[in-house]
């Protein structure tokens, strides 16, 4: 390394900070990888995300995470729209249109649980990836030639670590971010989002994988996971003005689902989980030598599958221009592209993306809704739409655009 031999440290073990950690090792920069979990309950996360687009697909296979994930997740090339008010089928997409474009014309159902117990065990077997579980992120100094980490280790004692640069995938919460006083811009939604797993088989009523459920008021999303046994996670917005306590006894879940689709007893539930959606994007993602990347930068609804997947898109871009810079073959500039790339992505990409397909799902007026449901049945039924449509989707066109931004 040209430019100094301390290594980077990337703080956060989740899909982002562990893609960053790899592809930076990969490129031979040595990297330490700070975690505040410990092995001991690093698995109890609680289970969220994981419909990885083929365009995330070929960088997890650049690393040969992809091949780990495969046998643990489902191939899903098809998506449906419903329209929850009849029961009817609005649209289906399929993937396949995307075969020449790349090899993985299909999203890949892993959540995000499997694809860090995956990858952090690849990072601790490397030989440039020295990871430190149970040690707490505290702040940073920096100055012209490395950044100064103060952690606490697991046995409560303070360190300091010698870094070239700090890459923040700490989440929404960045100690990193705050401590540089970069405004998280945007807004919350009033109403949480309520997660409800299941384990019932949805395709013998006609969907398939992943199912976007248009409603005015209550619209879901439907996405299977394989097991043992295989679950099926759904999607409900909830009135702001009702307490947790009420909408997650058991009978409030059962009757949510039986309102959803009724069955015979009751639906076996594997696990719930209430939160809020933000639809924030930070100022800058950079600050001298440390950088924001992932949920610490930008966060969104789920709607879509964005936000872990346009995080590891940002891992994979910074840990070029990192390796670059340390072997001496570009300068900090980059980071400012850096900058410039995944955050205008993150804005017009991301963010808009997101917050159409919440519209889209609960749109009110029915003269709208009529034409929303038109327009994507015409653009499924055409072979030259669905493409485009599914470039847009699968984030492919938001990595052309990111590439033309100097």
């Amino acid at each position: 390394m040209a430019a100094t031999n301390k290594p980077v440290v990337v703080v956060g073990a989740g899909p982002v900070g562990l893609c960053l950690a790899l592809a930076l090792a990969q490129s031979e920069v040595p990297v330490t990888l700070v975690e505040t979990m410990s092995d001991d309950n690093f698995l109890d996360q609680v289970p969220r995300a994981g419909s990885n687009h083929p365009s995330t697909l070929e960088f997890f296979d650049k690393i040969g995470l992809y091949e780990r994930m495969l046998p643990r997740g489902i191939v899903a090339p098809r998506f449906q729209y419903w329209d929850r008010q009849d029961g009817a089928l609005i649209a289906e997409f399929d993937h396949t249109h995307l075969k020449e474009d790349t090899k993985f014309p299909f999203v890949l159902q892993c959540e995000r649980i499997k694809i860090i117990e995956e990858a952090l065990e690849m990072a601790k077997r490397h030989p440039l990836v020295k990871v430190r579980m149970a040690t707490t992120f505290t702040g940073f100094s920096q100055s012209g030639d490395g950044v100064q980490v103060f952690v606490t280790n697991s046995d409560g004692e303070r360190e300091t670590l010698q870094a070239s640069y700090l890459a923040s995938a700490e989440g929404a919460r960045s100690v990193a971010r705050k401590e540089m006083d970069i405004e998280f811009e945007g807004f919350t939604y009033p109403e949480r989002t309520l997660n409800i797993e299941v384990a019932y088989d949805f395709t013998k009523h006609g969907f398939t994988e992943r199912n976007y459920i248009s409603d005015p008021v209550e619209y879901s999303n439907l996405f299977h996971w394989k097991g043992p046994p295989d679950r099926w996670r759904i999607h409900f917005p909830t009135d702001p003005n009702e307490d947790e306590g009420s909408l997650t006894r058991s009978d409030a879940l059962q009757s949510r689902l039986k309102k959803f689709l009724p069955i015979d007893g009751d639906y076996e539930i594997c696990g719930w989980n209430l939160y809020a959606v933000h639809q924030r994007v930070a100022k800058s993602f950079r600050a001298g030598r440390v950088i924001l990347l992932g949920d610490a930068a930008h966060v969104n609804s789920p709607i879509g599958g964005m936000g872990l997947n346009s995080g590891v898109h940002d891992a994979f871009n910074l840990a070029d221009k990192l390796a670059r810079i340390l072997q001496g073959t570009a300068d900090d500039a980059e980071l400012d592209r850096y900058d410039r790339q995944r955050r205008q992505i993150a804005i017009k990409h991301t963010q808009a993306q997101t917050v159409r397909n919440k519209r889209l799902l609960e749109e009110r007026d029915p003269a709208i809704r009529k034409r929303n449901h038109e327009e994507l049945r015409r653009t499924a039924e055409d072979p030259a739409l669905a493409r485009k449509f599914l470039l847009r989707t699968a984030l492919f066109d938001s990595l052309r655009e990111a590439e033309q931004i100097q």
